[in-house]
């Protein structure tokens, strides 16, 4: 998809279809009050028949305009005329897109960055603009051998206020940063478990690395985090066929000396359970179990893209968890590279395991935070649905930093406590730590023991289980969080 921005004024404009946004009782915005005049009044008349009240996200698509180069109009419902609330102002541009399928449009401009919204300026709305029509025209056509999707758009053009002008080029660079750094981790997400592999992964963040000069990628192979004492993470990989890998991305866009952002992504590319074999029926979905090391592959090519004056470290500890006469079995007890010792009680409970020995890794990078991003426990989806990640971590300005960025960036988060009497629960007869608290707060628990590696420094930890992928009759990958993330890159670097 194409975006850029349009200056050119709306009576003048060539274009297959103009989106412009309408208030309850009949009133207009400007940008469809501008369009009502050089039309003779057609807004207006359509209004007057009734075919939409205002209401946000209700549409009308105009299908001739008489005497103008603009073929179609789409109006487009904001609601009460007063600023719109980032939510409202997000759900009426899925609306106006999603209108849009089945048509044979191609190109578009887009006025709706002309309304109001609380707390949103320019640069912001276009972003939102680019991400919300981005993410509505992603379809996963890989395999199939109609490859025609619902869509025919092909550029969209953003009007917005000379006053915002400004704005648009900051705007425009971080939207297509951002959108194509979701794309890329639905992408990822979406593919099959025998396609997308830890090899895979690996050679995805290689094809990064050669594309931006910033980016620096190295792999530790199962021989070398054998060397460095890696019992836990290499335990999850010895029930398959596949090598474990440890993907490393090097962005060096700070001052050489700057501690760098540590962002973990849980990379494991199919989750069958191990010998704590999972229940067939949702299995499939098990592909989504590396969406957090996705996530940090899209992220720190929207970094890259937008050449953000940070340093961040992406590791992606990637894997595949599965039954075999050599996999782990509860009762087992494994060597951390921290030296802990942890008792499997259940070996679907390895997300953690591969985890802790790359928190311990990041020690190594004299990290500023580590952040780390997983799909990790199902109790997450029970306690918080499908809208908001879980977020729990040991500092409270980097926590409050991250749910700062969650609130501009629409990627909710809400945050769970990190109490020491959760600690009680992972206590073993027979080692440190054992890997799973029991039946109750499955989320905290998980948290907790990631928690007792990374004593060392400022920690995060994002559980995306319920938000990294929808099921059902829309089933695929979210792209999920990398707004947020990159929200909270962006902050960090021009906060």
């Amino acid at each position: 998809m194409e975006y850029d921005i349009e200056t050119e004024p709306l009576e003048t404009l060539h274009c297959d279809c103009l989106i412009v946004g309408v208030y309850q009782n009949q009133q207009l915005s400007a940008s469809a009050s501008s369009v009502n005049h050089s039309t003779q009044g057609l807004i207006n008349k359509i209004l007057s028949r009734g075919d939409i009240s205002g209401k946000n996200g209700e549409t009308v698509l105009i299908n001739a305009v008489p005497d103008s180069a603009i073929e179609r109009i789409l109006l487009v419902g904001l609601g009460e005329n007063k600023p719109l609330s980032s939510k409202n102002f997000r759900k009426a541009l899925l609306a106006a897109i999603n209108s849009l399928k089945k048509t044979q449009i191609k190109s578009v401009v887009c006025c709706l960055a002309d309304c109001e919204v609380i707390a949103g300026d320019g640069q912001w709305k276009i972003r939102q603009i680019i991400e919300v029509f981005n993410d509505a025209v992603y379809q996963f056509t890989t395999f199939k051998s109609d490859k025609e999707t619902d869509f025919k758009v092909e550029k969209i053009s953003i009007t917005l206020p000379e006053a915002e002008l400004g704005f648009a080029s900051a705007g425009l660079a971080q939207g297509k940063a951002i959108a194509e750094g979701i794309s890329m981790a639905k992408l990822l997400g979406d593919l099959p478990g025998n396609i997308c592999t830890p090899t895979y992964l690996a050679e995805k963040a290689f094809e990064l690395g050669a594309k931006y000069p910033s980016l620096d990628i190295s792999v530790l192979e199962e021989s070398d985090m054998e060397k460095l004492g890696m019992g836990a993470l290499l335990s999850v990989s010895r029930g398959s066929r596949q090598p474990a890998k440890l993907i490393t991305l090097d962005y060096r866009g700070g001052e050489k000396n700057s501690k760098p952002i540590v962002l973990i992504g849980k990379g494991l590319t199919f989750d069958a359970g191990g010998i704590s074999l999972k229940q067939a029926p949702g299995m499939d979905e098990m592909k989504y179990d590396m969406c957090g090391g996705a996530t940090v592959l899209g992220v720190l090519q929207a970094a890259a893209q937008m050449q953000l004056p940070l340093n961040i470290i992406g590791l992606i500890p990637s894997s595949e968890n599965m039954p075999d006469g050599d996999a782990n079995k509860p009762g087992d007890i494994l060597i951390s590279m921290s030296g802990k010792t942890i008792e499997v009680l259940n070996t679907d409970a390895e997300g953690r395991l591969l985890l802790c020995d790359t928190l311990t890794y990041a020690e190594r990078f004299n990290p500023d935070v580590v952040i780390d991003m997983a799909t990790l426990t199902g109790a997450c989806l029970v306690a918080l649905g499908r809208v908001a990640s879980g977020l729990l971590g040991n500092n409270d300005a980097l926590c409050n930093d991250l749910i700062a960025a969650s609130q501009i960036s629409n990627d909710s988060l809400w945050r769970l406590p990190l109490w020491e009497e959760y600690q009680e629960q992972l206590k073993s007869n027979f080692a440190d730590l054992a890997n799973v608290g029991g039946k109750d707060a499955g989320t905290i628990t998980a948290a907790c023991f990631l928690s007792q590696f990374a004593e060392n420094f400022h920690w995060a930890h994002l559980d995306i289980a319920g938000t990294a992928w929808r099921t059902g009759l829309t089933k695929g990958a979210t792209g999920r969080p990398v707004p947020l993330l990159s929200q909270y890159l962006i902050n960090r670097a021009y906060g």
